[in-house]
């Protein structure tokens, strides 16, 4: 290849080693463009969820973000392409600019994260940030950078001292973790206590109190917000607000005063390219200052003198939290296996003296940032005071209008009517911060409610709201009857979705039906089921128990999706013209030929050992033919004159055995607030608040007695709840005698809203 390689007089030919460049350019602009959408959707969710303390979602301190960032930086360690240009030294400011802004955004997220990761993280952002100013100051020294070297200088100490800040938040993160889990373990327990208390008249309301401590205590917990509160991520918000002013000073003053720089002439090696990685790297700084500066703003509202005076009496202590990890690590033993005596207390003594100089340079970080967050409440204490006095004349005019309108706004204040203070959870030095914590946050919850109300299921309360038995729930003891002789010896644990979808595939392969019947039916089945999960979820979530659930979650995925159950068409099955007693025996006869089909091949031991480790075709077929059975028995029983009776009857039962499960809902719904770690605890309340509001409605259509008296260990189990009522009524397990439900279905509802 003439032109690669050697020239003809032998030296090498670079003619086209700079041909790539402005592409590479551009790989630059695209990485600093993700970094910038994802620290505008962290801002995005912090404004939507008012979340002002900006948790990082999106945008936190990882290998992929810290690869980012190494690509975005590249024009800042660049060491020999020549910059000639305005937009080619501003480029190079830009990208150092850029660090400062990302490390200000990693600070929060430096919580959630396990103590090996924050060490592996923090080094390699560590290693990131040496490298870029050794790389700096080195073109500062050959001449690559030939202007802007003050700005230069002055983002290079920012990123020293962002860099400082991050770790020493890193080391207070072990600490304040497992303090506040043993205080929320603590408050948890009270409010359980609180909440086991069963007087009251509505439920809902009652439960949407208690969420709201559950939220108090997992939102001033949150690693996140308890990082985003501190001193140090106040401090980090001025610095990162400085080196996006530094930027944008050196741009103003390179545009409105060109007379004061000397740029040079002629071409970057990445021509056209150097100019869109400085418009995107200035749009990344502005949209990635905007959660370090609010964060500062904020910090220093709370700390206002005129509203919270007693938070500045101890401004310049350093609390023990700061250094406890520290000062534990001293204590420990270095666990050396070599060496002798002499050796082993050399090495004590001189971890001992690193250790103590850890704890002083600590300590000098925090009073620098309490130092930082003092002077930001001055510079800005008359603006802050200025804002206050609005605020408070805005809460006045609401007041009284409020006040004029009593009624219409009762039911959003709920949050306020509680005393909260007893489930905040704050550290040393925060407590001149608990009121106003819960001024700013105490009815956060509301808007969770309210979300879930408007999504509630539509379809399923139509199907509870349509049966008259809810109150006595026949339909958990009837659609399995004890006298339906059994396959094996043993019968398997039974779940709350099986029957469930059992009875729904027996109701699709009825004949005469109409499709938007069976279509509704499906539909508040397929919302029901969610709900039953949850239960099924918290309370049976056993081994015995999840085999049964799979064959449930199995079956039905074939019969909303295909309408089979295993591999019988059930649409086919009622478009046969058979009577629906013939359907009901021929079901039967297939799942009893499916259980003996499937025993001889691989279960015969399973079978005599546990059933419910039986596989999950042999579970279903089980269900199908114990349940067809019984409906077959009471068919007769009954002389059910046509097949919409009987669909009638199935809805029933469907409804009945849904509405028996979600009597579990106001214990499982707090119960969700505590199966997860400190890090994703706010979301599981959260997620619960929703829970609740989409099912206020169901909460209000059981029986108000049911809830508040049965046994909490009865309604847990469906087999439980079957062993109780048969007990109190063994005839109620043959066959029922009477019919205590209405149509679950009728012709008016075809215009059924789904949402």
């Amino acid at each position: 290849m003439v032109g690669l390689g050697c020239t003809i007089d032998g030296h090498l030919n670079d003619s086209k080693y700079s041909q790539p460049i402005p592409w590479i350019g551009l790989y630059i602009a695209a990485a600093s463009a993700a970094c910038a959408i994802a620290m505008a959707a962290d801002a995005f969710i912090g404004f939507r969820h008012r979340k002002l303390w900006f948790p990082c979602k999106y945008f936190s301190l990882n290998a992929t973000t810290l690869t980012l960032i190494a690509v975005a930086a590249k024009l800042s360690v660049d060491l020999n392409a020549s910059m000639p240009r305005r937009q080619d030294q501003l480029a190079k400011l830009s990208s150092a600019t850029l660090i400062c802004t990302v490390m200000g955004n990693f600070l929060p997220s430096i919580g959630t994260m396990e103590n090996k990761e924050i060490l592996m993280n923090i080094m390699a952002l560590g290693i990131l940030v040496i490298t870029a100013i050794v790389n700096i100051c080195t073109q500062l020294g050959t001449g690559v950078i030939f202007v802007f070297w003050k700005e230069h200088a002055f983002v290079m100490f920012l990123m020293l001292v962002l860099l400082a800040i991050l770790s020493s938040s890193a080391l207070t993160v072990p600490i304040t973790k497992r303090y506040l889990d043993l205080k929320y373990n603590k408050k948890h327990e009270l409010a359980m206590e609180e909440c086991s208390d069963k007087t009251g008249k509505c439920i809902a309301e009652k439960l949407r109190r208690d969420l709201a401590k559950f939220w108090m205590m997992a939102h001033t917990c949150n690693p996140q917000f308890v990082i985003g509160r501190s001193a140090t991520c106040t401090a980090s918000g001025a610095f990162c607000l400085l080196a996006a002013m530094t930027l944008a000073e050196a741009v103003l003053r390179s545009y409105l005063m060109p007379w004061s720089f000397k740029f040079c002439n002629g071409d970057s090696d990445y021509k056209w390219s150097t100019t869109l990685v400085l418009i995107t790297q200035i749009v990344a700084v502005v949209v990635g200052t905007i959660a370090p500066a609010f964060r500062w703003f904020i910090a220093i509202h709370f700390r206002c003198p005129t509203k919270a005076t007693k938070a500045c009496k101890s401004q310049f202590r350093v609390e023990s939290y700061w250094s406890q990890w520290l000062v534990e690590g001293k204590e420990c033993p270095l666990g050396l296996r070599f060496g002798g005596r002499n050796c082993k207390r050399l090495a004590h003594k001189a971890k001992t003296l690193l250790l103590d100089l850890c704890i002083r340079v600590q300590s000098g970080i925090v009073l620098a940032s309490k130092v930082v967050r003092l002077i930001s409440i001055f510079s800005m204490s008359l603006f802050l005071i200025f804002s206050r006095y609005c605020k408070e004349m805005k809460t006045s005019l609401k007041l009284k209008n409020s006040i004029a309108n009593n009624d219409s706004g009762s039911e959003s204040q709920t949050g306020l009517k509680l005393d909260l203070r007893r489930f905040v959870l704050h550290l040393e030095g925060e407590e001149a911060l608990v009121d106003l914590m819960i001024e700013n946050h105490c009815d956060a919850s509301d808007p969770w409610f309210f979300a879930g109300k408007k999504k509630q299921p539509k379809p399923l309360i139509q199907l509870l709201e349509k049966s008259k038995s809810l109150r006595e729930l026949k339909g958990v003891s009837e659609f399995d009857s004890y006298q339906v002789p059994s396959l094996e010896a043993e019968e398997p644990p039974n779940c709350w979705s099986l029957p469930v979808v059992t009875l729904t595939s027996i109701a699709i392969s009825l004949p005469g039906i109409e499709n938007h019947l069976v279509k509704q039916l499906i539909r508040s089945v397929n919302e029901g089921l969610v709900y039953v999960r949850i239960v099924e979820n918290n309370l049976n979530d056993k081994p015995e128990f999840s085999n049964v659930r799979t064959a449930a979650e199995v079956l039905w995925l074939r019969v909303d999706l295909y309408h089979r159950w295993l591999d019988v068409d059930l649409r086919k099955m009622a478009g046969q013209g058979k009577s629906p007693e013939k359907v009901l025996e021929e079901l039967a006869d297939i799942a009893k030929n499916k259980f003996w089909e499937l025993k001889p091949k691989d279960i015969q031991g399973c079978l005599r050992e546990n059933p419910s480790k039986w596989p999950l075709k042999v579970l279903i077929a089980n269900s199908m033919y114990r349940i067809s059975q019984t409906i077959l028995s009471d068919f007769k029983a009954r002389d059910y004159d046509s097949s919409e009776r009987l669909f009638e009857r199935l809805c029933a039962m469907i409804a009945e055995i849904l509405g028996a499960c979600l009597t579990n809902l106001p214990r499982v719904i707090p119960m969700e607030c505590q199966r997860s770690a400190i890090e994703k605890r706010e979301e599981s309340v959260r997620r619960a608040i929703l829970l609740l509001g989409k099912a206020e409605t169901i909460l209000k259509i059981l029986d108000q007695e049911l809830l508040l008296s049965s046994d909490p260990e009865q309604l847990a189990c469906i087999d439980n709840w079957r062993s109780s009522r048969k007990q109190k009524n063994p005839l109620q397990f043959g066959f029922p005698s009477t019919v205590s439900c209405t149509a679950a279905f009728s012709s008016s509802d075809i215009h059924l809203s789904i949402e």
